[in-house]
């Protein structure tokens, strides 16, 4: 029986290593929040053990990592870029011919904005915009000075860092008795969050979605009280150093897979379709990232994960051949 199971797997062994000379180095752009993370992990696994690429994963966010794909070439791929967090740096990026945008990942596209927990609301009922907020800043107590009202922004480094520091300006937050608290990390600002919740406190703060800890805490997202302006956000509200911030609305996000034009011009035209086709709902990933955190995992045992239990979708995504080589990876 074990020789039978060596002779069966020598030929995806040879086709693997076949594909390896074919397809060669590429680098993924790993993100810092959890989604981004299993993502990365996804296309390096389906790469490598499907494709036979030499895939690696570069840590980063999305302003350094696009700045180094049009500057540099790499990374070769951003699995999952919210093009309104750099609306500017990705369209320069794409109308240079430097960045080349694949499709979509998330098909419902992402959700950005401020949001508070739900009981605060049915507590208080008439607290549902931006301004509501602005009254009662008291709700909201900042744990380093209960004499003020916290908001958590993005960590920094996330281009929604920039954004709500921006919004935070342009709605007078801090003329109200607010203070900006940046979290330092994505772990920092669940904990907070996580923190106030399980305490029955109040929490104000950027957060985003999909996501699986929205799929555990029952947060209500906070109307920002007037229209989306495009033009405004790519003027000001998305620029870390525009000094006159208006007020604005967070849009729904395209997010989509972007690839830079050097990695586009030399890859296997079947890399470049599994990209293309590579997506999945909101519903699905929040799923994933629900099965992650309740098993303390990291971003690999996520994309496993879906790999093991959702073989009805990934197969979709590239060809049999492929398919049997990952099956015999897993």
């Amino acid at each position: 029986m074990r020789m039978a199971a060596i002779k069966l797997a020598l030929p995806l062994i040879l086709l693997s290593g076949s594909a390896l000379a074919d397809c060669g180095p590429v680098s993924i752009a790993g993100m810092s929040w959890q989604n981004g993370d299993i993502a990365a992990e996804l296309d390096k696994f389906i790469l490598t053990e499907g494709f036979g690429c030499d895939a690696d994963i570069i840590s980063g966010d999305t302003i350094t990592a696009f700045t180094s794909m049009i500057e540099r070439g790499e990374p070769s791929i951003v699995p999952e870029a919210w093009e309104n967090v750099a609306p500017k740096l990705i369209q320069d990026g794409i109308g240079e011919g430097r960045v080349v945008e694949l499709g979509p990942i998330l098909l419902d596209g992402g959700l950005n904005g401020w949001f508070m927990p739900r009981y605060i609301q049915e507590a208080h009922p008439d607290i549902r915009t931006v301004a509501d907020v602005l009254a009662h800043p008291e709700l909201f107590p900042s744990p380093e000075d209960p004499s003020k009202g916290g908001f958590y922004g993005a960590p920094s480094g996330w281009g929604a860092a920039t954004i709500t520091s921006q919004l935070f300006k342009a709605f007078g937050f801090q003329e109200k008795g607010f203070e900006l608290i940046d979290p330092g990390s994505s772990a920092g600002l669940d904990s907070a969050l996580l923190r106030a919740y399980e305490n029955r406190k109040g929490w104000l703060g950027y957060y985003y979605s999909p996501t699986g800890l929205l799929a555990k805490v029952d947060m209500v997202k906070v109307d920002f009280g007037v229209p989306e302006n495009k033009e405004e956000w790519s003027r000001c509200t998305s620029v870390a150093d525009c000094p006159d911030p208006k007020p604005n609305a967070w849009p729904v996000e395209k997010v989509s897979t972007m690839v830079s034009k050097k990695f586009a011009d030399a890859a296997d035209p079947a890399v470049i379709g599994y990209l293309k086709a590579r997506s999945w709902s909101n519903d699905t990933l929040n799923a994933v990232m629900a099965w992650t955190t309740d098993n303390q995992g990291t971003g690999k045992d996520g994309a496993l994960h879906f790999l093991q239990t959702r073989p009805d979708l990934w197969k979709t995504w590239v060809s049999p051949e492929v398919a049997q080589r990952i099956d015999a990876a897993l």
